[in-house]
């Protein structure tokens, strides 16, 4: 009898540790597409043409020509001369010279037109 009381409790606690499992799993889904859809709604207000392509030109957008842009530590090719965030991941540029933007470019297999 003792056997097969453990035995309950023991597919109790299974079911309860699963079902825990699968509740958390959905309402980090659920925060995640949350996310998703502010970032979204944050990529409308921003202007797009700050994502560069091809040979980046850092003069060019330092438009102010203070040797500072404002650069996105994810998506390095995400280069502005305002803050703001990034389009395509929402997170906000940080502030770096333009020797550093250019570094962290290059790092990262992005073509830079040279200074």
């Amino acid at each position: 009898m003792n056997h097969e009381k453990n035995l309950n409790l023991f597919i109790l606690a299974s079911f309860i540790a699963i079902s825990v499992t699968f509740i958390s799993c959905g309402q980090d889904e659920g925060y995640k597409s949350h996310n998703k859809d502010e970032q979204k709604s944050d990529i409308v207000k921003i202007d797009s043409s700050i994502v560069r392509e091809g040979e980046i030109n850092l003069k060019a957008i330092d438009v102010n020509g203070d040797g500072m842009v404002f650069q996105d530590p994810m998506d390095w090719n995400v280069i502005s001369d305002v803050p703001g965030k990034c389009p395509l991941c929402g997170m906000k540029l940080k502030e770096v010279s333009i020797e550093k933007a250019k570094e962290n470019l290059i790092n990262h297999d992005f073509k830079v037109i040279d200074m």
